[in-house]
């Protein structure tokens, strides 16, 4: 049995819920197809019914969009597409105003090809910022300087015809890497933190943590041995003079340090690690990131024993000053009502809210949005069209917000930059809010209860044994006890108390029939249910 302690003097990023927001796909106010602030703005009312207590905003700086933003050709200010720095203002004002916070996206791993840095860095081998970035000669063979290769497919080098040397870089061409050794880079990467710090915002979000450093030498790396061909091209090789070296530690707790120097804002990182190097990044002594994100469950087998032993691994892992953090789904990977479906995701949501930690929801997957199929000649996302036909295009997790009956799903009165699900008129914002047993207002009433309750907000949590395909634990404090029993099966499951009587009544279920029904001894939960039972004292 794992016993896992509350939270002690708990910051609004350990109680609170965080809902990420693509802004391409939230609302569109001005009829481009294209969301934008203006858009996030007239539905933060509809962010304060749903209880959600910061929002998450995915790029919206200046940008070619090779990558939809994340090739930054100016990080100080606002891309025309979704507003101006006037706009940004007032959505933190009128946010503020509602109790929410506001996190932005934030690139220090690389810019885009335009960014002025760049253009004098590719401009002559002795201009001073040619050592903002990572150039290096050609291989013996003329070749690329190793065998690195792009996340995105293909190689990591690109040859400069006016300099002669190549340049690295993690993803696309068109975004070079900066080059972290660099004090002054560094130094730079530190105001545009301070830019927006200055003007309120409530923290970040950093991309591509673990990238920011690579080998200084240029070591090739090692092949897989275990790689298979739908991996795609990046997986041939292990990243090991890429990713998460050791430097990428002491420039986090320096990026925290920036941090500290406001109150009460919040370091959360990009990391797609282990267990036991995902941990490194809260820091020494908690120095580091508030939430090194926690992607585990989306790539976990959707199976009772099998998340119960990744709950229990990462809670083992944690340092003691590490508090923990759940996701679902995010705009890199497949929607979670598409990888377990419809019925399933409703058993998800119960989980990812009371679970011990901070959730993080992605927008849509609150009325249970699947992923949308994109037809070959409408799709936007480079890496599908890099590495076409491997199913690792992240066009169909991004498609539009669904928020009404209305043409184009209430989204936009121009043509939406990315296809709607045929299901809209049927499956939105506005159905859902109108229907008590709906996917969203499972969400609404758990999160109202999550924060009513301190022992589902930052309580403890106890494991308990799981039995066939359901997941069982209690999250206490004080005198509170909820027991939580998920079914992940379809079928009917039986549940018996492992330790003790079981007394107590049905707070919420996936089948609201079941709600407020007394239970003792046995429970028996059909397939495809939750149950969230506070328990007698």
């Amino acid at each position: 049995m794992i016993e896992l302690k509350p939270a002690v003097n708990a910051s609004w990023w350990q109680t609170g819920i965080i809902y990420q927001i693509y802004p391409r796909s939230f609302m569109d106010s001005n009829g481009d197809g294209i969301g934008d602030l203006t858009g996030i703005l007239k539905n933060l009312d509809y962010l304060q019914w749903l209880g959600v207590d910061a929002i998450w905003i995915s790029p919206i700086y200046p940008s070619p969009m090779a990558d939809f933003g994340y090739d930054i050709s100016d990080h100080t200010a606002v891309n025309s597409i979704f507003g101006t720095l006037e706009d940004f203002d007032q959505l933190l004002d009128q946010a503020h105003a509602r109790n929410i916070k506001v996190i932005l996206d934030f690139v220090p791993n690389h810019t885009s090809e335009e960014h002025p840095w760049f253009v004098q860095s590719r401009s002559s081998r002795d201009n001073p910022k040619r050592s903002w970035y990572i150039w290096a000669d050609p291989a013996a063979d003329g070749g690329p300087p190793n065998n690195w290769v792009s996340n995105f497919g293909g190689p990591a080098w690109t040859f400069d015809q006016q300099t002669g040397q190549y340049y690295y870089h993690a993803y696309l061409p068109e975004q070079p890497d900066v080059n972290w050794r660099n004090p002054e880079v560094e130094a730079a990467m530190m105001g545009v933190m301070r830019f927006w710090l200055e003007r309120g915002v409530d923290g970040f979000r950093v991309d591509a943590l673990r990238q920011i450093f690579k080998d200084d030498q240029l070591r090739d790396n090692p092949i897989n041995p275990d790689y298979e061909l739908e991996q795609g091209p990046y997986k041939k090789l292990l990243p090991l003079h890429t990713t998460d070296l050791p430097e990428a530690l002491a420039a986090v707790e320096r990026m925290r340090q920036t941090l500290d120097d406001y109150s009460e804002r919040v370091l959360i990182g990009e990391l797609y690690l282990p267990f036991e190097r995902l941990v490194a990044y809260y820091g020494t002594n908690g120095a580091g990131c508030h939430l090194p994100f926690n992607f585990h469950l989306i790539f976990t087998h959707w199976d009772a024993a099998a998340i119960a032993t990744l709950i229990q691994r990462y809670e083992a892992a944690l340092p003691a000053y590490g508090w923990p953090n759940w996701v679902l789904g995010n705009h890199d990977k497949a929607r979670i009502a598409s990888r377990i479906g419809k019925e399933q995701a409703r058993i998800a949501a119960m989980l990812l809210l009371t679970l011990r930690g901070t959730p993080t929801l992605y927008y849509g997957d609150e009325i249970g949005l699947q992923d949308v199929p994109i037809p070959p000649d409408q799709v936007q996302d480079p890496y599908e069209l890099n590495v076409p036909g491997l199913g690792l295009g992240r066009d169909p997790e991004r498609t539009p917000m669904q928020w009404s009956a209305e043409k184009n799903a209430g989204f936009t009165t121009g043509q939406p930059w990315l296809p709607l699900a045929a299901d809209y008129p049927t499956q939105n914002v506005a159905a859902q809010q109108q229907d008590p047993h709906s996917i969203l207002s499972l969400h609404r009433r758990l999160i109202a209860l999550r924060r009513q309750e301190p022992a589902l907000r930052e309580g403890a949590y106890r494991w308990v044994q799981s039995q066939g395909t359901l997941l069982a634990y209690v999250r206490h404090a004080a005198e509170q006890q909820f027991l939580v029993i998920l079914n992940l099966g379809d079928e009917p499951a039986q549940f018996c108390p492992p330790d003790q009587a079981l007394q107590g009544q049905v707070i919420v279920s996936s089948n609201p029939a079941h709600e407020g029904q007394t239970v003792s001894e046995a429970v028996t939960v059909q397939g495809n249910e939750g149950l969230l039972i506070r328990l007698s004292s």
